[in-house]
């Protein structure tokens, strides 16, 4: 069957994975083990409500704080995520090229105000048909009734609609669902497979 919607998610695909490598960093800049802190952290974006809109901020940074002891602001903690999402110039034009060939595609991201923040530094979203950001929406990739929802909201059929993901857990989730995927794990190997849908690199 005929692809005529892709999903894409944004760090780890659209753009450079800035969430993960961020809180590595600041694991190694406060001496605590960075993996244990990133799963601390992860874990917390979503306990708190941050990631699909409930809480804000300042109340995850708090709560972040109390959890790992460390000292830094939020200014400084969130500079260290946001300056390591940096888009893909070669994703986003298989994004355009996508478009222009009559495809719908839109991105799918758990994430929170930092991806407004990108889009108005480099007008991210205006390459997208939609863009369906788990802080707006209420609902994360880790309830995978969030990809039949998407779908629904974009008059697509599961069968007809490409879903691309670094994260290995979300795309078990969307192909349970129906989706075609792709796992990504870089670029080179992403055009591989999209050529087998398209016919193009």
């Amino acid at each position: 069957m005929a692809i005529t919607t892709v999903l894409f998610d944004f760090g780890g695909v659209v753009a450079e994975e800035g969430f993960h490598e961020g809180l590595l960093a600041i694991g190694r800049n406060n001496n605590v083990d960075p993996m244990k802190f990133f799963e601390t952290v992860d874990a917390l974006i979503s306990e708190t409500g941050y990631l699909t809109g409930i809480a804000d901020e300042s109340f995850f940074w708090n709560e972040v704080r109390k959890r790992t002891g460390i000292i830094e602001d939020d200014a400084s903690l969130r500079r260290e995520i946001l300056s390591r999402f940096i888009p893909r110039p070669d994703m986003l034009s298989h994004v355009d090229r996508l478009r222009q060939r009559g495809i719908a595609v839109a991105m799918l991201s758990d994430q929170t105000n930092w991806l407004e923040e990108i889009d108005a530094e480099t007008a991210l979203f205006s390459h997208f048909d939609r863009v369906f950001n788990s802080y707006r929406t209420h609902k994360s990739k880790r309830d995978a009734t969030v990809f039949r929802d998407v779908c629904d909201a974009l008059g697509a059929r599961p069968e007809e609609t490409l879903f691309v993901d670094d994260n290995i857990n979300h795309i078990k989730r969307a192909e349970a669902q129906g989706l075609v995927v792709i796992h990504f794990t870089n670029v080179r190997d992403f055009e591989k497979k999209l050529k087998t849908f398209f016919g193009h690199g």
